[in-house]
Parts: C-alpha cells; structure tokens; sequence
C-alpha cells in the first residue's frame, strides 16, 4: 500500500511539472496601418535628440483625412535617440538600426497592443490590461522564447531566460503604461525588447528604448486608445517623417 501510496504522488508531481511547462506563444497577425483610425505621432528634432512632441489623430475611416485632437505634450525618448526599426528603402546603409540593449528607441510605425500598471484595470480603459504584481516580467534575453514578452514567471513555469525587467520593482515610471508592438511581428533575436509607453522621471531624462511623457498625458493616451481602432504610434526625426508624409498617407504637422 505504501509503495502504491508513493507512486500515485510521483504520478501527481510529475503531472503539475509538465503542466507548468509552456512554450511562447507565436505572436497574433499584426494590425494592418491602413486599417488604423487612432494614432500617435512623436518627432524629434534629429536623431540623436533625445526630447520630441507628441500629437493625437483620429480619422473616421480608412480613407479619411487624419485630424488632430488634443493638445500636443513632451516625451522623452531614448539616451541613444531614435534608430529605424529596420532599414527603409532609400536610406543609407550606414543609417541606425535599433539593437538590443544600444539605448535608442525604434523610429517606424508600431501598434499599440495591450497596457498595464500597478492598479486594477480603470474602468475607462479598453486595451488589454494587465495588473502587475512581483512577478510580472517583461523578458529581454534574446536567447529565450519568450524574448520581448511581458509574462508572469510563476505561471510560465520554464524559466528559460537570464535576463528580463522586473516590472513593479522599477517603481513609478511603470505605474501605468502601453506595450509598443515592435519587434513583435515577428519577434527577432537581438532587435530590441520591451519598448513601452510610460511615465517619464523627468522632462531631461532619458529612457533605455522607451518612450516617456508626463503621467497626466499618459492617463489620456490610456483612456483614448480603443483596439477596434487599430491605435499605432509614429515615431521619427522630424525630417524623415516629413520625406515619407505624403507616401504613408500621415497628418502634416503643425
């Protein structure tokens, strides 16, 4: 009986180990930017800038003229500036392209996927919304399969990474924030990881790759943004985004 005892408990614990074993989950198709109505444009001066402007567009439908809304706000960008997230046709092949871990933020044009922060989700917000806690990672070790993932370590179980961002513990800049869809689609080694919208420690501080603004314009982003609008953020050096305005169909900018 002991012995039947034993085995039944080494059937149960190996049982609850492989349930915890879980694969990345392959990314969901991306959302196409023709088929957006809700965008944010950040410019730079330069692309070593490190502070830009930020803007709000809608438009009704497709085919409709982007029209701004709101004020426009400050952001702060990465310590490097802005670096393509791959390299656009006619562009230098000695132009920046966004690395893992080289402190620029991604120039292009990224969705807008899901939100999180510290408190249950608001009820003004209509992303998907997840409620950090001690365990919430966003994963940046680009030898793992969950590179570039937010993921809750107890509930992944196979700890394949040595190296992520713990995300309650960086304190208020992650309060509240908005996963930027780049390096998503599909996600490759090495090109950059974790790049969100966020709160900023100040208006001459520099993020790793992020983009950061004051809480009260990243309240507003939150609550606005609606993902049956297909939101996508724009972000480039003032000049590149000009040159590609018309081709790209985009707002022109004040």
């Amino acid at each position: 009986m002991k012995a039947f005892l034993v085995l039944i408990a080494l059937l149960s614990f190996s049982l609850v180990t492989t349930a915890q074993i879980k694969k990345a989950e392959p990314p969901s198709q991306k959302p196409t930017f023709n088929k957006s109505a809700q965008m944010i444009v950040v410019t730079t001066d330069d692309w070593d800038s490190i502070t830009g402007t930020a803007s709000f567009y809608e438009r009704k439908s497709e085919k409709g003229d982007w029209k701004a809304t709101g004020d426009r706000f400050p952001v702060v960008i990465g310590r490097s500036g802005l670096a393509w997230s791959e390299l656009p046709t006619g562009e230098p092949a000695t132009a920046k392209i966004k690395q893992e871990g080289d402190g620029n933020a991604p120039a292009g044009m990224f969705p807008l996927t899901s939100s999180f922060g510290v408190s249950s989700k608001p009820n003004a917000v209509e992303m998907p919304y997840t409620k950090l806690d001690q365990f919430t990672e966003c994963v940046d070790d680009p030898q793992s399969g969950f590179y570039n993932r937010i993921v809750n370590r107890m509930r992944v179980g196979n700890f394949d990474w040595k190296s992520s961002e713990k995300m309650l513990a960086v304190g208020t800049e992650y309060e509240l924030g908005v996963f930027v869809g780049y390096n998503t689609f599909p996600v490759e080694k090495g090109r950059g990881s974790c790049i969100f919208l966020h709160i900023w420690k100040d208006a001459n501080t520099a993020t790793s790759g992020c983009t950061a603004m004051e809480r009260r314009d990243l309240e507003r982003i939150v609550a606005w943004l609606s993902p049956s609008k297909n939101p996508y953020l724009v972000q480039m050096p003032r000049k590149a985004y000009d040159s590609r305005r018309k081709l790209l169909r985009l707002p022109k900018l004040k």
